[in-house]
């Protein structure tokens, strides 16, 4: 496990490294993507772990019409649309203040589109990676936060790139 997170980990530092022009040359950017790629690792850990418990407790059963997986995702998905507005705004007024001014809509757009892909397909794998590890009767709890909170990193670093070249900003 240690093994597999450490490659994801190398692997979004080379892909930073491969966009090094585009960020210098943006740097309101770098002051976004460590809290965006936060935001993602985080919930998804949230989520992992409200799993993981409904998991012990016996609640988990189905994952397509079960309740508790229903909510436990709506709810993380909630807190974290919640945190990329927060997000688009602070760095907003942050840059207004650093004078590394972006438009408005630019900045939320990129955000939201970017922070919309990694919660979708974090939490994707969160709900992968919780049901298969208690099937095959390992803790969920020892597999879900460690590789959802690096793979939120990665998911969140292509997301940014994607949505910044949909948006033509580099």
């Amino acid at each position: 496990m240690i093994l597999f997170t450490s490659i994801i980990g190398i692997l979004t530092g080379q892909i930073l490294n491969f966009q090094i022009e585009n960020l210098v040359s943006m740097p309101i950017i770098l002051i976004l993507i460590p809290a965006l790629i936060k935001i993602g690792g985080d919930t998804g850990s949230m989520l992992g772990a409200r799993l993981s418990s409904a998991l012990h407790m016996g609640l988990g059963g189905n994952v397509y019409h079960n309740p508790v997986v229903r909510n436990s995702v709506l709810s993380a998905f909630i807190v974290g649309m919640c945190a990329f507005t927060f997000l688009g705004i602070v760095v907003w007024i942050t840059g207004m203040v650093l004078e590394m001014e972006i438009a408005f809509a630019t900045l939320m757009a990129l955000c939201l589109i970017a922070g919309t892909f990694e919660l979708l397909v974090v939490y994707s794998a969160t709900l992968v990676i919780a049901f298969a590890s208690h099937r095959f009767g390992v803790d969920p709890d020892d597999t879900v936060i460690p590789v959802i909170a690096t793979l939120g990193d990665l998911i969140g670093v292509i997301g940014i790139f994607i949505t910044m070249h949909l948006l033509n900003i580099i």
